[in-house]
Parts: structure tokens; sequence; C-alpha cells
């Protein structure tokens, strides 16, 4: 039985930045995961090139239960600490829109980068090692098929339930539940959302169509709005302004959609002596969305009559398009998991569980959901940090 100081379970973002850093500490650390190679997920992040980080990031960007919970983690190792690692690699990188950064080449070079910090750091990694049952009798027993693992802490960094083809499990879940943290209830998030049956009919056939909107959802967690594009798909919404809401959409709500923000779209209908019909319609809203989303717009609101009322009811009606969603694509397109390891079970500032001493939890099974563009990496980077520091 091979007696450590930590076994991490999770060779993902969270997973590798705790290994690093509790190895740089001269800790004896053995890194687990199921999967076949480290760092599957972040190779296929950013459509390949991997959007590690974003300049911008705070807690504010972040849902939870607690929506402070994250600022501790956040403050002690921020977008800057990332960003030093990359640039002492060589790595190159460029910024996108809206503070993210992606590598100039390859998400492989983020993995190499880990791989790198871990060996000098001592760190003992152990692919394709499925774990079958974790006991504390005083120290941890971690089993897999080979062997058992002792140690005196345990570091959670499973994931979540998220592009299950990747080889998502709930062993995190599974974890935190036997030894008696509270879970808040998981749910896809950053994912697609599905019409209704009659949405359905009326948008589906313009699938590909995009255009920039401003997207709102309001819970009690707090109201996402997002200005991005929105684009239609075979089975509903997607694009960054639709994924960002539907993180904080739940069942039996609508989102609302302005098609044409900061613009007055029906203005050229109201000049004196103007044409007010439908083609009229149609070519006024083509200033702001694609021609057939425009066609068919008018074709589904037009007014009954094209009195000064009716078109400021039908302005009104572009900025506040409300949606309900029959639900979303679930887990298999969601790019994280919402909800998680509750945050009232963890100290802020080592990601320690309050009631089991030296039992962690880290990165996206952890009840901390960022937005998209970078925030859920530099989470992961942040918690595993600072259990990284503390373990």
């Amino acid at each position: 039985m091979p007696k450590v100081d930590i076994v991490i379970l999770g060779a993902g973002a969270a997973g590798m930045m705790c290994a690093l850093e509790a190895g740089r500490r001269g800790r004896r650390v053995v890194l687990l995961d199921h999967a076949e190679r480290v760092g599957k997920k972040i190779l296929i992040s950013g459509g390949g090139r991997c959007n590690f980080t974003n300049i911008h990031c705070r807690a504010e960007n972040f849902l939870s239960e607690n929506p402070h919970f994250a600022k501790s983690a956040l403050a002690r190792f921020t977008p800057q600490d990332f960003v030093a690692m990359v640039e002492r690699h060589g790595i190159r990188y460029h910024e996108k829109t809206l503070g993210q950064l992606f590598c100039d080449r390859s998400a492989h070079d983020i993995i190499t980068m880990l791989e790198r910090e871990c060996a000098e750091a001592g760190v003992r990694i152990l692919v394709g090692a499925k774990v079958t049952s974790v006991v504390r009798e005083g120290r941890f027993q971690v089993r897999t098929a080979e062997t058992i693992f002792e140690s005196e802490a345990l570091v959670v960094a499973t994931g979540g339930l998220s592009i299950p083809r990747m080889g998502a499990t709930g062993l995190g879940y599974s974890l935190a539940e036997q030894f008696g943290l509270r879970i808040i209830p998981c749910r896809p998030g950053l994912v697609p959302l599905v019409f209704s049956a009659e949405d359905r009919d009326h948008w589906c056939d313009l699938a590909g169509v995009s255009a920039e909107v401003v997207a709102d959802a309001r819970t009690r967690q707090g109201r996402g709005t997002f200005r991005e594009k929105m684009l239609v798909t075979h089975r509903g919404l997607s694009g960054p302004a639709i994924l960002q809401v539907s993180s904080y959409w739940r069942p039996g709500e609508a989102i609302e959609v302005d098609l044409a923000p900061d613009i007055l779209v029906t203005a050229p209908l109201l000049a004196r002596n103007a044409r007010r019909d439908s083609a009229a319609a149609v070519l006024a809203l083509r200033a702001v969305l694609p021609a057939r989303m425009a066609e068919r717009w008018v074709a589904l609101h037009q007014p009954e009559d094209w009195t000064n009322a009716s078109l400021a009811a039908m302005e009104q009606l572009l900025h506040t398009w409300k949606m309900m969603p029959a639900g979303t694509e679930g887990y298999a397109k969601a790019e994280v998991t919402a909800g998680g390891v509750d945050t009232a079970e963890l100290d802020a500032k080592t990601m320690q569980s309050r009631k089991i001493s030296g039992l962690y939890f880290i990165g996206e099974v952890v009840d901390v959901t960022g937005w998209l563009g970078g925030y859920n990496f530099q989470w992961a980077w942040a918690s595993g940090a600072s259990a990284g520091r503390a373990v």
C-alpha cells in the first residue's frame, strides 16, 4: 500500500494545478485519472486552442449559491499569474473579444506546460487509473484496480457531468455525499436551449442564421444579461449570448431577447409620407437581422393596422422577445456543470471540507460556475492553486 502525502483525483485543469503547487512545496503527490491521458477537456476547449483565461475575471463573472465564495481563490491566483506561467514556457497567445486569451498554436501547449511543471515538482501521474473505492480510517485509502494508495489528504478534482463522451462521471458528487457534504442540484450550464413545439415550427427551418442580440435571464441567484451572437439551430437557440444565459435559466422561466440593441427599427416607417406595410417593415428590419429572419419576424408579428401605436408595439416586441424554452440540449452539449458541492461546506481560502480534515474539492465539481470565455479555466487554476498551497 503506497503511502503518500496527497492523492488528487482528476488530472484536468484544477487537479494538475493543485498537484504542481503541492509538489513545489515538497509534498509527495499522486495524481490519478481514469482517462488514458491527462487534460482531455483542455484539449478540446476553445476550438482546440484553449481559451485558458480571461483578463477581466472577477467574482461577478460566476454563479453560485454563495456569490462571494470565489473571491478569495480568484484573488490568490489571478489571470496574470497564469499568463506569467504561459509566458515563462514561451507559449504564444492572443486576445480575442471581451478579454479572452487563446493559444496561438494549440491547446497541447497548455497540457505540455502543466505536465512539465508537475514533473519538475515531482508529481507522480497515473492515467487509466479508475478509482473503485475511497475510505478514511485515520488516513485516506484510495483503491484502484491495481493498488491502494494511502494518504494524509485527498483532493477531489473530478470535474462535472458535462460532455460524457469525454469520460465525465459523477464520482466527485458521490464522494461528497459519502462524506456527508451537501450538493447543490446539478444542471447543464453554457448549453444550447431547445424551442417549444410552437417556436420550433416558427424558427427551426432558419437553422444557421445568426444575429447580434442582447439576451437576458433572471433568477433568484441573479440576472445575466449578455450582448453577443445568437444562433438559430435545428432544435432551438445557441451562440454565445444564449449559452451565457442558459446558466441562469431554470425550467418554466422565459428568456428575453433584444433583437435590435440600441436601434429604433421602425423609425423609417414613422417618417413623413413613408410606406407602412410588411415590405417596408422587412426592409427596415434587415438593417439589424439577416434577411430570412427579418422576413419571418414580420410574417409572425406584423400588426393588423400600421398606426403609430401598432408600430410602437411592434418596436417594443422586437426589443423584448420572450422565449419559453422547452429545455436544454443536456450534458452532452453543455460546456460546464452548474451546481455541485455546496460552497458552505468548504473553506474559501483552502477549499478544504469544514467537516472532514484533509478532504478538498476544487474546480467544476464545486458550486462555482463561470461565464463563457475563459472564466471556468481561471476558476480551475485558482481553486487548484489555493488547495495546492494549503494541502
